[in-house]
């Protein structure tokens, strides 16, 4: 069976894993591995590309997108906090309809994603190329900030956990480009989106059936 398909039997894993807890330290460990798979998908690509490991550019390259990743689910908390009042009646379809829509992009995206072109990027660790990429990745994480309106006590402890796992998937994704090359064909912005999938759906369970 092509590799490609291998994400499809994470799905019903994460799905038992997820509905067995609360939005606790564990579920903002699983949210935050699900959005650093862009992370980790991009820093795979780079390391292709570089063909060879510089650990000072791929540390600056992991503090670039652990701290985007980071920064934006606090602004988008911080946004949605304004409306919290309004949200509380529907606040956990809206955090399984962000979800889901998140991760659905992420596993379209992921199965279109085509190899990198390595003969067009001179430099893969010029800083424009970087915080463009480092913007590009957090954007979904953004929205994921509004799904932790309803736990405001959790929401420091999110944007570190979130921050430290990309931070250290790029640093992963950056070794296995340079020391496994295109030999490395899993699909991982897939598996990303089906975790993200997996928590949306236990939000949601869980206040149906609470």
């Amino acid at each position: 069976m092509p590799v490609y398909f291998l994400p499809l039997f994470f799905l019903p894993f994460t799905f038992l894993l997820l509905t067995s807890v609360k939005m606790d330290l564990l579920s903002i460990i699983i949210i935050g591995i699900g959005l650093a798979m862009d992370c980790f998908a991009v820093s795979v690509s780079k390391g292709i590309c570089a063909k060879k490991y510089f650990f000072w550019l791929t540390f600056r390259m992991a503090l670039l997108f652990g701290f985007f990743q980071a920064l934006m689910p606090l602004i988008g908390y911080l946004a949605g906090v304004s409306f919290a009042k309004q949200m509380i009646s529907f606040d956990h379809w809206l955090a399984f309809g962000l979800l889901m829509l998140i991760g659905g992009k992420m596993v379209i995206e992921g199965f279109k994603t085509p190899d990198p072109e390595c003969s067009k990027v001179s430099n893969p660790f010029k800083w424009v190329s970087l915080l463009s990429l480092a913007l590009a990745t957090s954007i979904d994480a953004l929205a994921t900030g509004i799904v932790f309106v309803p736990y405001p006590e959790m929401i420091w402890k999110a944007v570190a956990i979130i921050g430290f796992i990309s931070f250290l998937f790029t640093f992963i994704g950056m070794y296995i480009g340079v020391h496994f090359g295109k030999r490395f064909h899993l699909k991982v912005e897939v598996i990303g989106g089906f975790i993200l999938i997996g928590i949306g759906l236990k939000i949601l369970f869980e206040h149906l059936y609470s």
